[in-house]
């Protein structure tokens, strides 16, 4: 990994140069002959979480895995090679020299994290308060990346076997010189983004400022998420009950857009171009606690993916979701019957959302027998997305277990579709009990009429490091 910190070194003069939301003085930020990010005091280390890099991920590798998503000729075999590689699930995804848009920026962004836990108390001006609270934002912010690159390149978490499958470096020091690194296991990856989490979310401010920012609600969501995606439903459900009810507390409104409303006639999100809709700003976006974002043309201008029929079919005809779909291509030529290209944003909101906290917390409760609690949870988002008559769950579905968990994960289907949310899902099934048998498949439609079918090897539930990695690092261990 010696070029991922030479990657993060060019970034950081980059940070010297760019915060979120207004630029900094020019005294702000130095860097020494060592090529270190300097900063002295509190203010200077709170700009720093205002940092463009921390909103902007640049990772969307898992958007064409999901597989809600088909591929539609002629536009598929012009589209980037690595789109094709991530759609067929290929072994290798990336070129010899290429680096992998999934390293790239997070490890950027851990190096940024580590420097404001390990320098923030030193600080020369500041009550320990204060320095607690940017500490623990970073923590968080910390563990937040690491979920995702967990998700990206260790084994979906097994309680079984997470001591022993390779996970991903732990990094801690802000030290862009270092250039060794041994990969820990799933289990002390999860353990250590764990104790980030809980570290900080005592020291979190308990309301809501910023969409830009950590507070002890997200916080609280992302912690809930990853007790989800461990199994570990009811410790999650904790957590996602707190986050929910601490995000309704916050100075800045945090609530579900009503799409009847938005997307009904003279609505805030319209017109809806072949673009898409006019979806808020993140700092404006109501349903994020905490932002965080990724380029997603699949769902903007994009030819290439498309929703498949299977997908299109668990949308029921009054909900308003389907405007966010157009029949034609960018350029207007029509798709194969029954293939849907969404038109709704550039960007896919990868961070914290309420709609991802509602529909984790219904499955929750579905999962540890409270049904009825799980069908009002579902029955008040629908009522947000299409009309309240038709948000009801189906009486057959609601009064079993196993059917309402499903209704959930289609569910999931329906509201983040094309975004990326489908693959980590679909890694966390693979290990669970009820849906470990699912075949996952990608389909191909052909300009002549006729398909391709690629199907998901287990080993693909997992990215392999680029060759790039492997060769400036070869006593690491690179992923089957």
């Amino acid at each position: 990994m010696k070029r991922i910190n030479k990657n993060i070194a060019a970034s950081v003069l980059l940070m010297v140069l760019i915060t979120a939301f207004g630029a900094c003085k020019k005294s702000f930020l130095e860097i020494d002959p060592k090529g270190k990010l300097i900063a002295q005091t509190v203010a200077d280390y709170n700009l720093l979480l205002n940092n463009l890099e921390l909103l902007n991920m640049g990772t969307n590798g898992q958007v064409p895995m999901g597989d809600e998503l088909a591929a539609a000729e002629p536009y598929f075999s012009s589209s980037a090679l690595r789109t094709q590689r991530l759609f067929r699930w290929d072994d290798v995804i990336y070129e010899a020299n290429d680096d992998a848009a999934e390293l790239t920026v997070p490890m950027t962004n851990l190096y940024l994290y580590n420097k404001i836990i390990n320098e923030i108390k030193d600080a020369k001006d500041g009550s320990d308060q204060q320095k607690a609270s940017i500490k623990a934002e970073a923590r968080a912010g910390r563990a937040w990346t690491y979920f995702m690159l967990i998700n990206y390149y260790g084994k979906p978490y097994n309680s079984a076997t997470s001591a022993n499958d390779p996970g991903f470096p732990i990094i801690t020091a802000g030290d862009v010189t270092e250039t060794k690194f041994t990969r820990a296991s799933v289990k002390e990856v999860y353990d250590f983004l764990l104790e980030d989490l809980s570290a900080s979310i005592p020291d979190l401010p308990a309301q809501s400022t910023s969409r830009v920012r950590m507070s002890r609600a997200a916080a609280e969501g992302v912690l809930g998420k990853v007790y989800v995606f461990m199994g570990r439903y009811n410790e999650a459900l904790v957590q996602l009950n707190s986050a929910i009810q601490n995000a309704s507390k916050g100075v800045i409104s945090i609530n579900f857009y009503d799409y009847n409303v938005t997307l009904g006639p003279g609505g805030a999100f319209l017109p809806i171009t072949t673009r898409g809709a006019s979806f808020p700003t993140v700092p404006n976006n109501q349903e994020i606690l905490f932002g965080k974002q990724t380029s997603d043309n699949w769902q903007y201008n994009a030819n290439e993916l498309v929703l498949s029929p299977e997908a299109v079919t668990l949308y029921g005809a009054t909900d308003m979701r389907l405007k966010l779909y157009n029949k034609n291509a960018f350029n207007g030529a029509a798709y194969p019957s029954g293939l849907l290209r969404r038109a709704a944003s550039s960007s896919a909101q990868v961070g914290v959302m309420l709609a991802d906290l509602y529909l984790l917390r219904a499955e929750c409760k579905a999962r540890l027998g409270d049904l009825t609690g799980a069908k009002a949870d579902l029955e008040f988002f629908r009522s947000k997305r299409m009309p309240a008559v038709d948000a009801v769950v189906p009486t057959a579905i609601a009064g079993q277990q196993v059917p309402l968990i499903q209704f959930v994960l289609y569910e999931r289907i329906r509201e983040y579709a094309v975004q990326g949310y489908r693959w980590f899902d679909m890694r966390r099934l693979s290990v669970d009990p009820l849906f470990a048998g699912t075949t996952y498949k990608h389909t191909l439609y052909k300009a002549d009429g006729s398909t391709q079918i690629f199907t998901l090897k287990p080993e693909r539930l997992v990215l392999r490091f680029p060759q790039k990695i492997m060769d400036q690092n070869p006593g690491m261990q690179n992923n089957p």
